[in-house]
This record gives C-alpha cells, structure tokens and sequence, in this order.
C-alpha cells in the first residue's frame, strides 16, 4: 500500500491499490485548473492514510477473518474506484488480453498481499507490519536486476540493499536470537512485501503503453481483485455472522481511503508536483505506522524498531538512487512515483 505514471519494481502501501504505470510519462502533467487544497496537504493527507493502513488492518481483524478484511478493503476500494470512472465518464478495458494480465496484477498487488499482511497482523504489532512493508523498494531491486536489464547494478544501490536489510536484522533482533518476534507472522509481512515487488515488475512488462488510462485498468484490477477474493474467503473462512461497528468502519477506511481515494490523491501528486516528489509518502508510513501502532493500540516500542526502520528506509532511499552525472537530470524526468502505499519506482513501481 501503492497509482499514475509509475513504473515499477518495488509497494505499495502494504497498502493501497498500486497505480499502474504509462510509458513515457513527463515528469509534470499540464494543469487545467488549480487544485483547491495545497499539494502538500493533500501529500501529508495521503502519507496519514497509508501509514494508518496498518492500524486498520489491526483493527478490522479484531471482527473479522484475515481474508474478508483483505476482501472488504477490496470492495470499498474498487466501489471508489468505479464511482470516479462513472463519474468522469471513462470506460473500464476492453482488451481480453488487458484483463488477463490486469488479473495476474490483482493477485500479486492486491489479492495476495492485502491477505499476507491481514493474517500477519494476527500474530505481529501493526508497527511491525509497517516496517515490513517499507522493504518493497529491496526486493523490487533484488528482482529487477534479474527481472529488468535496462536496471543496472551499481555499488550504491548495493549498498543500499546490504544497508536495508540490515535495518530489517535490526528490527528483528537478530542479536537476541530475533526473541519476542513471531517469526511465522513476520514473514509473512515480508512475503506480502515481495509480492508488490514481483507485481511491479509484472505489471511493468505487460501493461506498460495500453491504450487505456491509470484510473481505468486501477478500477479493472480492483474489480478482479474483489471477485478473486469472494471466491476464496468462504472456501476457507467462516462468513461473517455479524457485523461488530468498529472493524467494519475500520475495514471500510482501509478500502474506500487508504485504497480508492488514495490512488485519486497520489494520480493527483504525480500530475502537478512530479512522480519523485510524490513518491516521498514511501518514507513516511513507517513512521505513521509506528506513531499510529504505539499511540492508538498501545504496541510496546523498544529501541530497535526506530533505529531499524531508519536503516531499512536509508537503504531503500539508496537502491532508488543513480549516482552519476549522465542521470541526474534524464533520471529526474524518468523516475516515477510508488503505488498506494507506496515506494519511489525507478524503471521500476507503489
């Protein structure tokens, strides 16, 4: 949880609905008119909703199986969605091949990882999860050197994954024998972390160019991500029997902001401050996450978990980077913005 001219490799959000990517995106979109909130109100918004993603999950787990949260969060996600596609008048695909593809996005972006960090979060504090999540830019890395030949290795960007996951031991305790951590829960998060990254990459090979706009193939993904899940949640969970009010607003807030109204916001950023700029939230919701986890749910926070997820977010920042004089200015232009939840994309990402 992560939504317009991206490219990827590494996202969201664990989070939010990741934006799909165009090829050839400028690094500023001509405005029509100027937006009636500041952009960075709306980017401090946006930062607020995805880091509170994890306290959601939390909270919606509390009423109801890890699968129907996933579902649930789905639903409100593509409902907001399909209402602005209505809205604005545009059309949903109509290539069988888009949506063959944009079916294979929605379970390694949306179906699989909302799952991963929903069960995760049964057994690991929603600081935790957050942190987790923040090691997307470090898989997409580890992936798209494989994945992606234009994405060459450099001794920074190295460094930069040696660095992170290093932050990852950190967190963990690996001192300690990563004692007091549920290992099964943990990996889990870091699974689901990997898949935005694989997802990234996916999307990226197959989808890059399509005739069809951000805001279409988002809502065509999150439909099939929400189709995918009802035929999966009563096949190994329980439906719900009741509907308890705070996990239900809880799961609410998760769909309809922190994955449909957050892809609006980010489509929105990227247009008028940059894809570079607008892919800064990433490095924010670790700290929401934290401040959200520790405030409002009570997580115990021990010294290593601040100092662990500034090394993992160090890390990250330089697997991102290209040093260089040739790709200062062309990468500026070129680099692109995270899905919802998002990590900085860089021909790769959200």
């Amino acid at each position: 949880m992560r939504t317009t001219a991206t490219s990827s490799s590494s996202v969201p959000p664990g989070l939010p609905v990741r934006p799909l990517p165009t090829s050839g995106a400028p690094h500023r979109q001509p405005q029509r008119g100027r937006p009636s909130v500041d952009w960075r109100i709306r980017f401090g918004a946006l930062a607020l909703i995805w880091g509170c993603s994890f306290l959601f999950i939390k909270l919606g787990t509390d009423g109801f199986p890890p699968l129907y949260v996933a579902f649930g969060r789905m639903f409100f996600g593509a409902a907001v969605l399909v209402a602005t596609l209505a809205v604005k008048r545009e059309r949903l695909p109509r290539a069988a091949r888009t949506w063959g593809h944009l079916a294979v996005a929605a379970f390694l972006l949306n179906a699989l990882p909302f799952t991963l960090f929903a069960y995760a979060e049964l057994r690991i504090p929603s600081t935790l999860a957050g942190i987790c999540n923040a090691t997307t830019p470090l898989w997409g890395m580890v992936l798209s050197l494989v994945a992606l030949s234009e994405d060459r290795p450099t001794r920074r960007r190295f460094a930069g994954l040696a660095i992170g996951f290093a932050g990852v031991l950190t967190v963990l305790g690996a001192w300690q024998g990563f004692s007091g951590q549920d290992a099964a829960g943990t990996v889990m998060a870091l699974v689901a972390s990997a898949s935005y990254a694989i997802g990234w990459i996916y999307v990226r090979r197959t989808l890059t160019g399509t005739d069809d706009s951000n805001l279409s193939k988002s809502g065509a993904q999150l439909l099939l991500g929400t189709v995918q899940l009802a035929v999966v949640a009563p096949l190994f969970a329980p439906v719900p029997d009741s509907l308890p009010a705070v996990p239900l607003l809880a799961v609410f807030a998760l769909g309809a902001l922190g994955t449909g109204l957050a892809f609006l916001v980010q489509y929105g950023l990227v247009a008028e401050v940059g894809p570079t700029m607008a892919s800064m939230t990433t490095y924010l919701i670790p700290v929401v996450a934290t401040v959200a986890g520790v405030a409002l749910l009570g997580e115990e926070l021990s010294w290593n978990t601040p100092v662990g997820a500034a090394i993992v977010l160090a890390g990250a920042f330089l697997t991102q980077s290209k040093a260089g004089r040739r790709t200062g200015r062309k990468e500026r232009g070129r680099s692109s913005a995270s899905p919802a939840g998002g990590v900085p994309a860089r021909g790769r990402q959200s």
